[in-house]
């Protein structure tokens, strides 16, 4: 009786000086079942670096949850500046994930604002960084993916993005680790590297990728580089009439494919994020300028190997980016126009994109052929809306020049409605048949605003046809692994 006397006493006197202590005592306890986070795996309880303290100074026991850390809040402390503080400590990708798991932690799901000497519970904190690893996979599996720009990727909506195309029934993801705009996404220690880092945690991001039973592609946008020609013009191409950096139509865009400053960087990049366990590297860009002043252009490569022809350039370059790569265990895929199936001299005269030199490099040919972009081909005044046509012609001509070469075709396809009127689900779904019927396996939805609405719609319908749009290739769900370990082989074709 004298015990509970004493606790009532005491729980009035707290309330009374606006303690809130009740509030307190009942949070902690409540954290272990509030900040289990589905797709990253906690680790141990850390040393906790602050808390309460006792009247003559010394440290009070708390029992926090495991994998927690507790933090004494200063003046002018928020929920998400101390989410951004403590976000690459934590499992959290993203610092609104990691603010709304420290709100259910301790007990408030609303409130962003903490007074001085507050004592805040963290989830998610990890003993030590995430190392991921790729997770081999054959060149034929069934690849069904959407792409996600490199800002995009490191945000909340791009994880919904990624869960949403998960649930739909795609197993893959492509995401910008460098565009065409240069930028740098991810944590890069080299001279020419230069970004913003929008994919804070590379190895973080990839095992949520493999913990929804995903496949990581890294785009590279290869030698159209803005920022890298801005910031080092010797590295461009050069002006047969003046000298200095060449401009596409106006504009400094374009690194010299034969220059091999520009090729070590590229190739180590790319080698950077096979070793951040993405699960395939992807050359987008591989190639020359194929606008502007042709003739004013000069390339490095016509000095040393005056002999030499574009395509033999791109083809060396190739050569020693897969000798590079291969051995780490990730697929190498190639970005190409969907028009170099035609093979017309004034396109390989410029792009330097020989297909059958190039097949001999990689894993993964994909052509971009969204119908759109054919205007001015085979007399169809509309080709955005004939994506029968040039998709169906597009993979027999691609089929046909690799043939014996065992790269596989695996396309880019239209989800995006430019210069077309028939822009919906059933379009999707039209491109995704006839691009299997010709011999494509698996596929890569492009939307530059990565707006996937069309593509969700159709998917479900897709899904359940059982094999008539494509086989169902799916990776073992891997929610349970932790954080560094291997991940298990891919499972056979769905046969449903």
């Amino acid at each position: 009786m004298r015990r509970l006397g004493l606790l009532s006493i005491t729980i009035v006197l707290c309330l009374a000086c606006g303690l809130g202590l009740w509030r307190i005592l009942s949070a902690i306890p409540a954290a272990a079942q509030s900040v289990q986070h589905p797709e990253l795996v906690r680790t141990s309880n850390p040393p906790v670096p602050g808390g309460p303290k006792a009247p003559d100074g010394s440290a009070l026991a708390v029992n926090l949850p495991p994998g927690s850390t507790l933090y004494t809040a200063k003046r002018g402390d928020s929920i998400a500046s101390v989410a951004h503080h403590y976000l690459s400590q934590t499992s959290f990708l993203t610092s609104t994930e990691l603010a709304d798991a420290i709100r259910k932690a301790n007990g408030d799901p609303h409130s962003n604002f903490l007074k001085a000497g507050q004592s805040v519970v963290i989830p998610g904190i990890l003993d030590a960084p995430i190392v991921e690893k790729s997770v081999p996979l054959a060149r034929d599996f069934e690849v069904r993916a959407v792409y996600l720009t490199g800002v995009m990727a490191g945000s909340d909506r791009g994880l919904r993005i990624i869960r949403r195309w998960r649930e739909v029934g795609g197993n893959a993801v492509v995401f910008d680790v460098k565009d065409s705009d240069g930028i740098v996404n991810i944590a890069f220690n080299h001279p020419l590297a230069g970004g913003h880092s929008y994919i804070r945690d590379l190895p973080k991001l990839t095992h949520f990728v493999h913990s929804q039973g995903m496949h990581a592609i890294a785009r590279i946008a290869i030698f159209r580089d803005e920022r890298l020609v801005v910031a080092h013009p010797e590295l461009a191409v050069k002006s047969h009439r003046t000298g200095q950096a060449w401009r596409e139509n106006g504009k400094l865009v374009w690194t010299d494919p034969s220059q091999p400053k520009v090729e070590e960087y590229d190739i180590a990049l790319a080698k950077k994020a096979a070793e951040s366990g993405v699960d395939e590297i992807q050359f987008d860009y591989v190639r020359f300028p194929a606008e502007g002043d042709q003739k004013d252009a000069n390339f490095f490569f016509q000095k040393d190997h005056p002999d030499w022809h574009r395509s033999d350039v791109i083809a060396d370059f190739l050569k020693h980016a897969y000798a590079e790569l291969h051995p780490t265990g990730v697929l190498l895929s190639l970005d190409v126009f969907g028009v170099m199936a035609w093979q017309r001299p004034v396109d390989l005269n410029h792009t330097g994109q020989d297909i059958v030199q190039m097949a001999k490099y990689c894993d993964v040919l994909s052509p971009m052929i969204y119908p759109s972009h054919f205007f001015g081909m085979d007399g169809i005044a509309r080709p955005g809306d004939a994506p029968e046509h040039f998709i169906g012609e597009s993979m027999d001509r691609f089929q046909l020049i690799t043939k014996g070469s065992g790269v596989v075709i695996r396309p880019w396809l239209q989800a995006f409605h430019w210069r077309t009127k028939t822009y919906s689900p059933e379009y999707i779904k039209v491109q995704v048949l006839t691009a299997k019927n010709k011999g494509g396996i698996g596929f890569l939805f492009w939307n530059a605003n990565n707006d996937y609405s069309k593509p969700y719609a159709a998917m479900p319908e897709m899904r359940a046809s059982k094999g008539q749009y494509f086989r169902g290739d799916e990776l073992a769900t891997q929610a349970s692994l932790k954080p560094g370990s291997s991940a298990p082989p891919a499972a056979a074709a769905d046969s449903r």
